[in-house]
């Protein structure tokens, strides 16, 4: 059974932007999904709506089991979340800001639980200073201590490495893949492809509201990894010559530039053979330039795909 349930979500707002249509997605327990998308896709209303801080305009969301909307607090005890904005009470310690946390959730004190989490997070000679007087890294690991604190069983990490060093992220992608060993199921949004790619099992890209692709990281990644090498010719072509049939070719700028592309992954990438063939055909070119897809170029080619 899956540990969260989506159908038919739909959320419009009241200035009537619709920011989520027909959303249908199944996310399994002790995964890793990342949830891909630029900003403004929707990613953090989805977010919001299956941590109750939305309300949905309708479809149905399954939290373990739960409806997040007539069992919002049984559902609710579920999750964890760690929200973009840095958001903590300065003058608090370290230790009460997660201790009180926790006791929001209605859970007993358990000095042992939380004292785990701070050690996991590297916070624990931290406990006893004021959150106003640590670095924005800190602050960021105590947000994860109290999204953690409740002991959830899903957690949320919306775009987690905003603003966060290099070292942060090494961490917290370590501290993530041990939840997970734990049996905690991981939901990240980014905007980054790295992160999805060190991390996930999954990846869902979603783009103007609409879940556009889910699939297995790897296979994902496999589409992604492609490269473009872009030719500047000489003189224009109208058509590609029958013995380039075999290269992945197409004709751009009135036929003045010729793009081969080619797949990062592969070990031949077939640009020295191309380049052999070109200059057997004649055809000279004055400017040659490699690219590798961004994100954005790949969300809309998957967007115009559907």
């Amino acid at each position: 059974m899956p540990i969260i349930s989506i159908k038919q979500l739909n959320k419009t707002y009241a200035s009537g932007h619709q920011a989520l249509h027909n959303i249908d997605l199944e996310i399994q327990s002790g995964e890793i999904f990342a949830l891909l998308g630029p900003n403004g896709a929707g990613k953090t209303t989805l977010i919001s709506i299956i941590c109750g801080i939305v309300t949905p305009t309708s479809g149905e969301v399954l939290a373990s089991g739960h409806n997040i909307v007539s069992e919002y607090r049984a559902a609710r005890s579920k999750i964890g979340l760690v929200p973009q904005e840095l958001t903590t009470d300065a003058f608090e310690t370290t230790w009460s800001t997660v201790n009180f946390s926790r006791g929001l959730f209605g859970k007993p004190k358990n000095h042992a639980s939380v004292e785990k989490i701070l050690k996991q997070l590297s916070l624990w000679d931290k406990k006893d200073a004021k959150l106003r007087t640590l670095s924005g890294g800190m602050k960021r690991r105590v947000m994860i201590a109290k999204a953690l604190s409740h002991e959830p069983e899903i957690l949320f990490l919306d775009e987690p490495s905003a603003g966060v060093d290099v070292e942060l992220r090494r961490d917290m992608w370590e501290m993530v893949r041990d939840l997970r060993e734990n049996g905690v199921t991981i939901i990240l949004t980014t905007h980054y492809i790295e992160e999805a790619e060190q991390i996930a099992d999954r990846v869902g890209v979603i783009s103007g509201g609409k879940i556009v692709v889910v699939e297995e990281k790897t296979a994902l990644m496999q589409k992604l990894g492609k490269k473009e090498l872009r030719l500047q010719l000489q003189t224009g072509m109208t058509e590609i010559p029958d013995n380039l049939s075999d290269y992945d070719l197409k004709l751009e700028a009135d036929g003045t530039e010729l793009i081969y592309s080619f797949d990062t992954k592969q070990e031949h990438t077939g640009i020295a053979e191309l380049l052999r063939k070109l200059d057997k055909q004649g055809i000279d070119f004055k400017d040659l330039r490699s690219s590798q897809s961004s994100l954005e170029e790949i969300f809309v080619k998957l967007v115009r795909e559907q």
